[in-house]
């Protein structure tokens, strides 16, 4: 047989094995995977590494916010940077706003949005409130017109959620059957801590590290650890950013509490210490929860290798350093509390785990690929759609040379930032070619996909 495109020479790597082979695709689909494959097109992976594409299961894209912004990455320029990094699935969120429009119809809104996506996408929808009619009505709609899942803040001033109304949004997707995701942090003790702060003077970014200890997010963990298995609901505890917290979440797995947890780049490569630079540079690396310790980052992969966590998102957040919606929005002198915190880090999640996780022993390269590809499309139900080189599975796949040296620099990302906080590091392995549904998305940092290529993804049924 003749196949549309072969992928040859290559050494094609998933979650459970490694070895030579040709890869045929026709139209959408990997249609083979064998020897000595015959194509209409052929692309020489000699040398390079044949993966799945990344999924990312956590990014922050064109989405509204309660003030009325926007974030600045859309989805034309989030998906050119996703492919940039050998992505090709993103899972991205749906704000619940208090403006008056129902739960659905702001979903039915951000799937809209995502028509300009170059790369498949799927949601999560944000539940910042759970009156009658979200609960009741908006939630098992969602759930039904195809939602990856729920999120639920236990901080910020405009989306946390008290415990009671926790409670139910858990009980309602229980009933629905979707998986609800959560961001813990102690909201009272951190508008505590903040007071404290800026009662003190202490405004610099460097607080925003001290005012979010680990023992809030530890607690915030908990807790929500505790109401999940109450309710019998599984819960995914979004960017875990230390050891002490992992440990809360391996004794309740042992305990029988269905809860999964995943991490994201930033807890292995920048500490507390890159917020305690002079002036205003702190700010870059602002996020919550914020990075720890070289120590902490040590013992994160501890358990990444026990495979209590068992995820690696981006959480791609992007705020520009500059300009009237970046960290600066407010001036270079504002308090920490006043910065909008979040990273960027679409284009950079893929070469900084395989340089951190594979180059230096911390996990294997099949490792590598159940962290970044297919153990999220399992969880958002994308698998075996996403995730894994097999017939039948899209023709989501990324070439990666593994002895490709790359400085990290911000003009090779592709996204609407300014900047990267990982500018001038040096990565071992990178992508040299991205194909989307079995199209060339990506070459030689070069963007072929086009706006509008993508196609919002739901769970397949049956997950």
């Amino acid at each position: 047989m003749t196949y549309d495109i072969v992928i040859r020479n290559g050494t094609i790597v998933t979650a459970d094995a490694t070895f030579r082979g040709d890869v045929g695709i026709n139209g959408t689909q990997i249609a083979a995977v064998g020897q000595h494959l015959e194509g209409r097109e052929t692309i020489d992976a000699q040398g390079l590494l044949v993966m799945p594409g990344g999924v990312d299961g956590h990014c922050h894209i064109e989405q509204d916010e309660a003030d009325g912004s926007v974030h600045e990455d859309s989805f034309s320029t989030a998906s050119a940077s996703a492919l940039a990094g050998g992505t090709t699935t993103v899972v991205c969120f749906s704000a619940h706003l208090p403006n008056g429009r129902s739960l659905v119809d702001q979903f039915e809104t951000y799937v809209e949005k995502g028509r300009r996506s170059r790369i498949d996408y799927a949601i999560h929808q944000i539940i910042t409130n759970a009156d009658e009619q979200t609960i009741a009505e908006g939630i098992p709609e969602v759930v039904r017109r195809g939602v990856a899942g729920l999120k639920v803040f236990m901080t910020y001033d405009d989306f946390h959620l008290g415990d009671g109304d926790f409670l139910k949004v858990l009980e309602a997707a229980r009933h629905a059957g979707t998986i609800v995701s959560v961001h813990c942090e102690n909201y009272e003790a951190i508008s505590f801590m903040i007071r404290e702060c800026l009662a003190r003077n202490e405004t610099s970014p460097r607080y925003h590290a001290l005012s979010r200890p680990p023992c809030l997010e530890r607690e915030a963990t908990y807790r929500a650890m505790v109401l999940a298995g109450l309710i019998e609901q599984k819960i995914q505890i979004f960017h875990v950013s230390c050891p002490e917290v992992v440990e809360e979440i391996d004794r309740a797995r042992k305990r029988g509490v269905p809860v999964v947890a995943e991490t994201c780049p930033q807890y292995f490569v920048l500490t507390g210490a890159d917020m305690d630079r002079p002036g205003f540079e702190g700010a870059r690396y602002m996020c919550s929860p914020p990075p720890r310790t070289k120590a902490d980052s040590a013992g994160l992969w501890s358990y990444v290798r026990r495979g209590v966590i068992d995820v690696i998102s981006s959480d791609h957040c992007g705020y520009s350093y500059d300009g009237p919606l970046g960290k600066s929005r407010f001036g270079r002198d504002a308090p920490f509390s006043l910065v909008p915190n979040g990273i960027p880090g679409l284009a950079t999640r893929l070469p900084l785990i395989f340089d951190e996780g594979v180059n230096r022993g911390n996990i294997t390269l099949n490792q590598f690929v159940a962290l970044v590809s297919t153990n999220p499309a399992r969880r958002y139900g994308l698998h075996p759609r996403k995730g894994t080189i097999a017939p039948g599975a899209d023709a989501d796949i990324v070439l990666w040379d593994p002895e490709k040296t790359v400085t990290i620099t911000n003009s090779l990302l592709h996204h609407a930032i300014d900047y990267t906080p990982y500018e001038g590091r040096q990565v071992k392995g990178w992508p040299v070619m991205t194909l989307s549904g079995g199209r060339i998305g990506m070459r030689d940092n070069a963007i072929l996909a086009a706006e509008g290529d993508g196609s919002f993804v739901a769970p397949l049924k049956g997950n």
